[in-house]
């Protein structure tokens, strides 16, 4: 496995993320699955905000707010769906958050599909996995 930043952190939530979806399976609304991926995080012992609200800014001006799912460890940013299939805007739109709030790692999780469906990205990598 590649060595990237926040690696333990990152392995829990991820391993909270399978446990739901092993769990489930697909085919329920994305609030499910965050309802119950919070559940696993705690269990875990992990520390976060659920529906984080983060402001947006233009030209120094605040000009609106964005709710990320979850915001882990207040280090990692965590993004859900629930869709047949994850497209690249999702990403864009991920990446997009993590430039403007200054996030190193972000995880974008697809319960959705038939397979867990993950994308972590951050400031200088891409991983794509499906489990």
């Amino acid at each position: 496995m590649a060595e990237y930043k926040y690696k333990e952190i990152t392995e829990k939530i991820i391993g909270s993320a399978m446990r739901v979806h092993a769990y489930l399976g697909n085919g329920f609304q994305e609030l499910i699955y965050q309802r119950a991926l919070e559940i696993e995080f705690a269990e875990s012992g992990l520390h976060f905000a659920r529906e984080f609200s983060m402001p947006i800014y233009y030209k120094g001006l605040k000009i609106g707010e964005r709710r990320v799912d979850f915001f882990v460890e207040g280090k990692i940013m965590v993004e859900l769906k629930a869709i047949i299939q994850l497209e690249k805007v999702h990403l864009a739109q991920a990446k997009n958050y993590l430039e403007a709030y200054n996030i190193q790692v972000g995880l974008l999780i697809n319960f959705g599909s038939i397979s867990l469906e993950l994308k972590k990205t951050g400031k200088f990598k891409i991983q794509t996995t499906a489990n």
